[in-house]
């Protein structure tokens, strides 16, 4: 549905991370070779960056293909960070369009993006409207967001809070793919859950380097495949990758604003209908 990418390094151009390689995020917006579903990533961009001594990231987002913006190329090749986070879309159906849908999006020092999909969204949105009506999109992206936000800002590390939130929903019956990918400019947190997910960690001359996205960006060695259901955690100087169930109520804390919200949606399939969500109105605030 998306392709993905995240940085951690020495400085570098957006363009050497993004277009440059021969197949880098860029290229993957029209010609993925990786993608399980879908066959191109034409609905929108977003590129997320860090600037020296400033802890909130810069975002640049745009509703059209990234190959569409005549103007990137050169504000990519001029601009330079250590940390990077960009997506490429690919709109589910029902989804709401323009450049608030396209991910990554952000609070604060953190940048996400999901790709794969909530099943059922919006199956009856509008029985939670005081919920999705303060989404930045009427997106199922955005309300994960949402609940990846809430533990973040209840104190969970970076994988914890991407854990937790995919096995709430799934408890509660949700059905879908769960990529995720979330940083805070220091370290990268991302999940393998439904599609492919690779990182690779370089020790350059003068600093390492690390990149966790969909696909590789070029068939140079050094690249690894995360299995399906994996949590990962990386840094330029290491790289984790532990099983997503062994997150299952191993965070200490209790209970927080997103596990609220969760329980307020009442997730429904049958075998003729896709899976649904619905929820109690008025039962939850944000």
């Amino acid at each position: 549905m998306c392709r993905h990418l995240a940085y951690l390094g020495p400085q570098a151009s957006l363009r050497a991370v993004l277009i440059d390689l021969p197949h880098g995020l860029y290229r993957q917006a029209w010609a993925p070779r990786r993608q399980r579903h879908g066959t191109i990533n034409a609905d929108g961009f977003g590129i997320g960056w860090y600037a020296d001594g400033d802890p909130v990231p810069a975002r640049y987002r745009r509703g059209i293909p990234i190959w569409g913006d005549p103007s990137l190329p050169d504000i990519a090749r001029v601009t330079r960070s250590a940390a990077v986070l960009a997506a490429v879309r690919d709109a589910s159906p029902g989804m709401a369009g323009g450049e608030q849908a396209a991910a990554p999006f952000a609070s604060g020092p953190w940048l996400f993006s999901h790709n794969g999909v909530l099943d059922g969204w919006p199956a009856s949105a509008d029985a939670a409207a005081d919920v999705l009506l303060s989404l930045e999109a009427l997106v199922d992206s955005a309300f994960l967001w949402a609940l990846v936000l809430d533990r973040l800002r209840s104190g969970r590390a970076l994988a914890v809070a991407l854990a937790e939130t995919i096995l709430a929903v799934e408890e509660g019956g949700g059905t879908g793919r769960f990529n995720f990918l979330l940083t805070d400019g220091a370290s990268i947190a991302a999940t393998a859950c439904g599609d492919t997910l690779w990182y690779r960690r370089s020790s350059g001359a003068s600093a390492a380097s690390v990149v966790v996205a969909s696909e590789p960006g070029d068939d140079e060695p050094g690249w690894t495949e995360v299995p399906d259901r994996s949590v990962l955690t990386a840094t330029p100087s290491h790289v984790a990758v532990r099983p997503l169930d062994d997150f299952r109520r191993a965070a200490p804390g209790g209970e927080t604003p997103a596990d609220a919200l969760v329980a307020a949606f009442r997730f429904e399939s049958s075998s003729t209908a896709p899976t649904t969500m619905s929820a109690t109105k008025g039962s939850v605030t944000r």
